[in-house]
């Protein structure tokens, strides 16, 4: 059994971490720059995130390595600098984690390309492939103890991701991002998340979602996912890591409007959903996640949230998600529909 399993069997549910990029920003990182040059330039910062997301609580930190790839990297003239980059953010964790007296285990982040993959773009899935392979192994060698897939929208994308990482024998968790009314941007539902995972010739061994639009609608894509979960036998654990609310403009800087008190609520609901691993993206922070490891801990779990549960509790949810609640996937709203997606979508940061 691998170190990821292990420890969820062991604990039941896992406190994952919070954002990266939001809380880099909050450290001096400016709009446009690489964060993944700091793990060169500012190695101190980044551990102080580590740290700080471990002293809260977390049983799984994520390097700073979310647009480690070739191709990301080259849109700031470092492409060539994938291994060294992701080795040191790997390490840096490493370090951390070592000096405890309890297991925290570091997860080794791989984003999105930021290109389009074949038959919409021009990048090959054997070209993408290469490129997660590459970004793999040098987190492998820099002491990761599994590989997190985040934000992806496309089955193309993640297929490639899934070939590229098994390059190395690190387990691996894959999440999506579902925020165009119940679904990804290229279309897929939450129980279309679960059929791909579960299908894949390198089946994870976790899958579910992240970022998306608040935790409202994450956790509406979670009690789809478990949905489809309920009418398949699999062994794979369920992710959900939501936003800390939405991002708004004040003062000249982004603010996510996600409260303790939200995030607390959150973690409730997620448990009583039947997440296996819950965690925070962009906006959350390391006093978020400190409430949020009060609330896994003190939380007895209830009945699974239905559309007013999660709505009364967290806020509105879509269309889409609220029909997929009541086993209905037609709804679309014209957005459910495969679409080539921007590259500054792509490029989004934790």
């Amino acid at each position: 059994m691998d170190k990821l399993s292990e420890l969820v069997r062991e604990r039941g549910v896992l406190l994952a971490d919070g954002a990266t990029g939001s809380n880099l920003f909050e450290a001096g990182l400016q709009t446009g720059d690489s964060p993944e040059l700091w793990n060169d330039e500012y190695p101190e910062r980044i551990a102080g995130n580590y740290r700080s997301f471990i002293e809260s609580g977390s049983d799984i930190i994520l390097t700073n390595t979310f647009g480690g790839n070739r191709y990301r990297l080259g849109l700031h003239g470092s492409g060539h600098r994938v291994d060294e980059l992701n080795f040191k953010a790997a390490r840096i964790a490493r370090e951390q984690v070592d000096v405890l007296d309890h297991t925290v285990l570091v997860g080794g982040s791989i984003g999105p390309t930021g290109e389009i993959l074949e038959p919409l773009g021009s990048l090959s899935i054997q070209q993408a492939a290469d490129a997660f392979a590459e970004q793999a192994r040098a987190l492998e060698r820099g002491g990761a103890d599994l590989l997190w897939i985040e934000t992806m929208s496309s089955r193309e994308e993640a297929e490639s991701a899934l070939i590229g990482t098994s390059a190395v024998s690190l387990p691996v968790v894959l999440t999506f991002s579902v925020d165009t009314n119940g679904r990804t941007m290229m279309g897929l539902s939450p129980s279309d998340i679960f059929d791909f995972g579960n299908a894949a010739p390198n089946r994870p061994a976790a899958i579910g979602v992240n970022c998306g639009t608040g935790a409202a609608e994450t956790v509406a894509a979670l009690v789809n996912i478990m949905s489809a979960r309920r009418d398949s036998v699999s062994s794979m654990a369920i992710v959900v890591k939501a936003n800390c609310g939405i991002p708004e403009y004040v003062d000249g800087r982004i603010v996510y409007s996600g409260t303790v008190e939200t995030m607390s609520e959150y973690v409730k609901l997620a448990v009583d959903a039947g997440a296996d691993i819950i965690g925070g993206c962009c906006g959350t922070t390391s006093e978020h996640v400190r409430s949020m490891r009060g609330a896994l801990d003190t939380h007895v779990r209830g009945e699974v949230p239905d559309a007013v549960a999660i709505e009364s509790r967290l806020g509105s949810i879509s269309a889409g998600a609220r029909a997929q609640l009541q086993g209905d996937l037609s709804i679309a709203g014209g957005a459910a529909r495969p679409r080539v997606p921007r590259k500054s979508r792509s490029r989004r940061r934790r």
